[in-house]
C-alpha cells in the first residue's frame, strides 16, 4: 500500500511540470495578445501617432507570433496563384501582407479609447482548429462581434482568419487579390507590389459595408 501511494505521488510530481508549462489554449492566445496590445497602446499611443514605423514594429512583435502569415497568404492567393509563385514571391507577399494587415487595423487601434473589448469564453475543445469570439464596443456603445479562426501549428495556436461583424476578412482579401490579378493581366509581381493599395480598397469596402449595416 505504501509503495502504491509513493508511486502515485511520484507520478503526480512528474505531471505537475508538464501542466505548468502547457501550451496556451486558443482562447488564452487571443486574451493574452489582446491584453499585451492594449497595454502597449496605452503606454505608447502618442509616440505611434508620429512614428508609424515604430507602431508597425510593435504590432509585428506582438501580433507576428500569433498570426499564421504563411497560411493566410496562401489562402488569399488560392491554389490557382500560389502554385505559380516562386519562394521569393511568396516571402515578399507575406511581408507585404503583414505590413498591410497592420495598416488595416492600425488607425482603428490608434483611435481606440478603452471603450470595451471582451474575449468570450471558449466554446469547444477541438485540438486542431477552433474559433475564439470577441465583442468590441465603439465610442457610440455599438457592440461588434469578432470571431478569430485559430489553427494549431506544431502545438501553437495561430490566427488563420478573422470575421468582423459578419464580414469574412479572408474572403474579402481573396476577392480583392483575384480582382487585382485580373486588372493587372495576371502579373503576380505587380499584384504583390501594389498589395497595400489593394488592402486600402478592401478597407474602404469594409467601412462602406459597416456604414450600410449601421444605417
Amino acid at each position: 500500500m505504501l509503495k502504491l501511494l509513493r508511486n502515485s505521488v511520484l507520478a503526480l510530481l512528474a505531471v505537475v511540470p508538464l501542466l505548468a508549462f502547457a501550451a496556451p489554449s486558443a482562447h488564452d492566445v487571443i486574451q493574452q495578445t489582446t491584453d499585451k496590445l492594449l497595454s502597449d497602446l496605452q503606454t505608447n499611443k502618442e509616440t505611434y501617432r508620429s512614428n508609424p514605423d515604430a507602431f508597425y514594429n510593435s504590432l509585428n512583435e506582438i501580433l507576428g507570433p500569433v498570426v499564421d502569415a504563411e497560411g493566410i497568404s496562401r489562402s488569399i492567393m488560392t491554389v490557382r496563384y500560389s502554385r505559380q509563385a516562386s519562394p521569393e514571391q511568396m516571402a515578399r507577399f507575406q511581408e507585404n501582407f503583414k505590413r498591410s494587415l497592420m495598416q488595416f487595423y492600425g488607425n482603428a487601434l490608434l483611435e481606440y479609447n478603452n471603450q470595451g473589448i471582451k474575449v468570450l469564453p471558449a466554446t469547444d475543445n477541438d485540438p486542431e482548429r477552433t474559433s475564439v469570439g470577441m465583442e468590441v464596443r465603439d465610442s457610440r456603445g455599438t457592440v461588434y462581434p469578432v470571431s478569430y479562426t485559430m489553427v494549431n501549428i506544431n502545438g501553437s495556436w495561430r490566427v488563420r482568419n478573422v470575421i468582423i461583424n459578419g464580414i469574412n476578412i479572408g474572403k474579402l482579401f481573396r476577392d480583392q487579390f483575384a480582382q487585382s490579378m485580373q486588372a493587372n493581366g495576371n502579373n503576380l509581381d505587380k499584384v504583390i507590389d501594389s498589395w497595400a493599395n489593394t488592402v486600402a480598397r478592401a478597407k474602404n469596402s469594409l467601412e462602406a459595408q459597416k456604414a450600410q449595416a449601421g444605417s
